[in-house]
This record gives structure tokens, C-alpha cells and sequence, in this order.
């Protein structure tokens, strides 16, 4: 398999123990101001098993960016490192609208140790009147070996300013980005394009810049419309995503594949999602395993009207789309989380668990086992939980929820077996 492809996709899959029995417990409290608050995406991990993520408002004061009640700040990443039985949490970046607004998809690690996102608002582009700009891409770089202290500071520079339009897109939103074997860098925006319904992108490396181009334009009709996932390689070099909706029906939402070819990228539409039997409005990036399937969540509709996780094998030439579950009330936003044993992680609101649950789907004599590792309780151990899940190498699982905990401002916690 390629460098593209364990990028795109096998970054998901992780060693994991089975858990008999697990153990929830908050490990950072957001408290709001300076230290930041909502964060709405997952967090990753460096080799070191430090860990990094983002949250949607907060950091320093900034005018430009008061568009969400009397707090104001334009978002930050941040970093944490455990220590003894617990963590210590740093700040690494604030964003003041120049360069960001709202960092709202996950952080995606290269092998160097930089870190790169994107905020969904901010940057020059002029695309609504209700908050500055079109979105950004951009990178964090760690301090240099001899600085030892962990108040170090990173340095954030800014590689692209989305401007929207006909020429470029705008509002980079849920998933995060995708490196191939050269480095380059590619991803998704919501909206903008030529026909204005999102684009795919990608970022070249250019001396000490990159140069953005537009792999593909979204119609709006039956190709799909408004990504809400990135993209992941397979081991042939394509690429292949999700749209939340467009399609056949016009608003369910479709899956991709874009080929490289010599004149440039092509899309074939693999599945069109109907509302009623496979679900509705896909989010969050694919999952590849090793033979080559696919499996997403969709957040809305389908059997039971609250989303579903599904799979699509490849089969001569063609897909075939299977439905694992079938969720009440509200699905996974965040996208799934899949371990070396084919069971899948996630996060999804229902009619049962109204302020969110942690699941595992097990696969068991042709079918699939739902398990509620934690129900969130949107008190002190928070609620909403957005963000796809995490796990490291002990198989102990990660994620954040965008409110709740002891100043209701969203907690990171940890689930262990």
C-alpha cells in the first residue's frame, strides 16, 4: 500500500485491545477566554503520544471575530502531554480573522511533526456579511529541538486564503486533510467553485509557497454537493469522498471517486444515497480497510430516521451498498474510527441518548453488535460530542464534546478498556 493510501485511510485504523469494560473520565475542562472553548472537532496524536486539537472560539481578543455572544476569539489549537496519571494542557496558536476564523476540521499530522487545518471562516475572501472571510489552510510548525521548555511557542503560517467565487472555494467544514507521497496536501470545501456547491483541492508545495488548484466543481445535481468530508487515497492513487447532499434524489448526498488521468481528475459517483433505506447528508471521512471497502455514517434518516453506518464493497466493476445500523433521532457526525479487529467507533446523538453516546459496532456471525461505552450526560462529563474519535496504541479511545463540563464550555475526555 502507498504512503497516500496509509495517510488517507489507515491513519483510522489502529491497534486496539478488546474492551471488557471501560472507564470514562474527563481530561481537560475548557474554560472558556483565552484557553478557548466549543471544541467541535477530535483530536490526534504525535509518536510521542502527545496530543493536539483544536477549539472553534476563544484565544486572544480580537474584534473581528465577536460573532458569537459577549465572548470573543477566533479560535486555537492547542496541545496536551500527560504527565504522571494526568495531562498538562498547553496553548500552541490563537487565530485573529486575518488568518482563521472557527477551526473546524480535525488537524491532520504530517510525518515531520507539523500540524495542518483549516478554519472554516476568516482569511480576506469577502463571502457573507455575518463573519469575516472564506476559510484558510493552514500550518503549524513545532519549536526548534534546542527549545525544551513546553511553553515554546509554534509558528503558524497561513497556505492559502480561500477567496470563493468561480475560481476557488470557500468554507473548508467537516473532515480534515489528506497528504500524498510527495507532501502535497488536499481536502474539501462546503462551498464555492464554479457552480458554487463546493470543490475538491488540492495544495502544491512551490519553493516557500504553495499553489492551490481545483481538482473538481461540484454541480449540485446528481455529482453531489456541499462535502462535508475530506477526501482518502486508495493504494491506485484515487481519491474518493462524500457529499452531504446532491444526488439523484437532489438533497441525500453521494460518494465519490475522482481517477487522475493526463487532461486531469474524473468523477464517478459510486453511490447515491436514498433517504429512506440507506440514510441521508454523509459526513466525516471514509474508512478503507485493507480489501478495499468503504464505510461512512450519514446523520440523518434512513430505516429507524436518525442516520446509519454503511459499508460499499467493490464488486466486478460495480458497488454494493450495505447498511450496518440504522440509528433513532440523530446519527454520527464525526465519521467513524475503525480498529484492527473490524469493529468501529463512533459518536452519535438519539432518540435515547439526547446529549450524545459513545458507541462500538462489533462484527458478530454476519452481522454487527451495537455497544454504548458512555452515554454523555451534558453535565459535567459533557455533551454534543461532534468529533470523530481517537485511539491510541493501548486502544484506549479519545474525543471532545462541544459543550458540557464544569464550565460548559466542552471537555476532552478518554474512555479506557
Amino acid at each position: 500500500m502507498t504512503v497516500a493510501a496509509i495517510t488517507g485511510a489507515l491513519l483510522l485504523i489502529l491497534g486496539a485491545a478488546e474492551a471488557q469494560a471501560q472507564t470514562f473520565q474527563v481530561i481537560h475542562n475548557f474554560t472558556g477566554g483565552v484557553a478557548g472553548y466549543y471544541p467541535g472537532t477530535g483530536v490526534v496524536f504525535d509518536q510521542a503520544g502527545n496530543l493536539y486539537g483544536t477549539a472553534a472560539y476563544g484565544g486572544n481578543y480580537n474584534s473581528s471575530c465577536n460573532y458569537v455572544g459577549s465572548e470573543t476569539g477566533c479560535g486555537v489549537v492547542y496541545k496536551m502531554t500527560h504527565h504522571g496519571s494526568g495531562w498538562v494542557f498547553n496553548l500552541l496558536f490563537s487565530f485573529d480573522g486575518s488568518n482563521g476564523y472557527n477551526p473546524e476540521q480535525q488537524l491532520a499530522l504530517a510525518s515531520d511533526g507539523t500540524l495542518y487545518g483549516t478554519t472554516l471562516w476568516g482569511g480576506s475572501g469577502d463571502c457573507h456579511d455575518f463573519a469575516p472571510g472564506c476559510g484558510t489552510i493552514f500550518r503549524l510548525q513545532p519549536p526548534a529541538s534546542f527549545c525544551r521548555s513546553v511553553l515554546c511557542p509554534w509558528s503558524g503560517t497561513e497556505l492559502h486564503d480561500f477567496q470563493g467565487g468561480a475560481n476557488d472555494g470557500a468554507f473548508p467544514q467537516v473532515g480534515s486533510l489528506t497528504f500524498d507521497a510527495a507532501g502535497n496536501v488536499y481536502g474539501t470545501t462546503e462551498n464555492g467553485g464554479l457552480y458554487g456547491p463546493g470543490t475538491v483541492y488540492k495544495l502544491t508545495r512551490n519553493g516557500d509557497g504553495w499553489d492551490e488548484s481545483i481538482l473538481y466543481n461540484f454541480s449540485g445535481a446528481s455529482d453531489g454537493a456541499n462535502p462535508w468530508a475530506g477526501v482518502v487515497f486508495d493504494s491506485a492513487g484515487n481519491l474518493y469522498g462524500s457529499t452531504c447532499c446532491g444526488g439523484n434524489d437532489g438533497f441525500s448526498g453521494v460518494v465519490y471517486k475522482l481517477s487522475p488521468t493526463q487532461s486531469g481528475w474524473t468523477q464517478t459517483v459510486i453511490h447515491s444515497f436514498n433517504y429512506l433505506t440507506d440514510g441521508a447528508h454523509p459526513s466525516g471521512n471514509l474508512v478503507m480497510d485493507s480489501s478495499g471497502n468503504l464505510y461512512g455514517v450519514t446523520e440523518a434518516d434512513g430505516p429507524n430516521g436518525g442516520g446509519t453506518v454503511w459499508e460499499l464493497s467493490p464488486s466486478e466493476g460495480d458497488w454494493n451498498f450495505t447498511v450496518l445500523y440504522s440509528f433513532g433521532g440523530s446519527g454520527p457526525f464525526g465519521g467513524l474510527l475503525m480498529d484492527r479487529a473490524g469493529s468501529f467507533y463512533g459518536a452519535a446523538q438519539d432518540t435515547d441518548h439526547p446529549w450524545g453516546a459513545v458507541f462500538k459496532l462489533s462484527p458478530s456471525n454476519g452481522g454487527w453488535n451495537y455497544t454504548s461505552l458512555h452515554t454523555f450526560t451534558g453535565g459535567n462529563d459533557g455533551g454534543i460530542p461532534w468529533s470523530q474519535l481517537t485511539m491510541d496504541s493501548a486502544g484506549n479511545l479519545f474525543g471532545t464534546t462541544e459543550v458540557g463540563g464544569s464550565n460548559n464550555y466542552g471537555v476532552v475526555f478518554e474512555i479506557t478498556p
